[in-house]
């Protein structure tokens, strides 16, 4: 079987068992971009609390996130973990927006997938899983995201190896897939899933949704 073609079949299997999951939470793609950095080492649901404070301080916006102190800051996004860093990500990430395109961030957002990678990279906190996370999810421009689920689940099922690094795996699956934006959203939700729930880094295969596919939960030992 061809790498495309598995690659379709383990969507299947994991759509047929999660359903569409409607990613990424966020009204509007603001949100959606705070989300993304927020989300950085923390579980959704830190996440939510965080912006559940912001929205109820006002402060979704590009010129009340750019206009407000470190400190403020802070405070509002603390359930999200290591908040004195995501604060200073957050404003800067704002900043470099503001500084080109005011409040306007559907500007910002509504460029070339390279441009954006290109811009977004040296923006200090904002790494490649988070900046192709914002232009898949808030730009919504075709781009498949890598995280450490999409690495362990593929290194187990013999589809990469430990040694790939994140271009490699996201070229996997940017020249196998179909350049489907809805699609290349879901897969990368419904691979979170797999990792939240069974391919956890000591696996739990048994009715895992890829279970019938040929792994080794033993392979990818090094990868957290």
């Amino acid at each position: 079987m061809s790498t495309a073609q598995t690659l379709v079949e383990m969507y299947e299997a994991m759509l047929a068992r999660f359903g569409h999951q409607g990613w990424w939470p966020g009204d509007g793609p603001l949100e959606v971009c705070i989300g993304a950095i927020l989300t950085q080492n923390t579980n959704w649901k830190n996440v939510e609390k965080a912006l559940n404070n912001l929205r109820g301080a006002r402060a979704v916006s590009i010129s009340a996130l750019h206009q407000m102190d470190h400190e403020t800051l802070a405070g509002l996004i603390r359930p999200a973990g290591y908040y004195n860093i995501k604060a200073k990500r957050l404003k800067n990430f704002i900043a470099h927006v503001y500084e080109s395109y005011g409040e306007d961030i559907e500007a910002f957002l509504d460029r070339s997938v390279s441009t954006l990678q290109q811009e977004l990279m040296p923006i200090n906190g904002i790494g490649r899983e988070t900046a192709d996370s914002i232009i898949l999810y808030a730009a919504e421009r075709p781009t498949f995201v890598i995280d450490r689920y999409t690495c362990r689940i593929m290194v187990r099922h013999g589809l990469a190896c430990l040694e790939d690094d994140y271009e490699q795996v996201k070229d996997m699956f940017e020249t196998s897939l179909p350049e489907e934006l809805d699609l290349w959203k879901d897969y990368h939700a419904q691979i979170v899933a797999v990792g939240k729930q069974y391919c956890r880094p000591k696996a739990k295969c048994d009715g895992c949704p890829l279970e019938s596919f040929p792994h080794d939960p033993a392979a990818d030992q090094f990868i957290q």
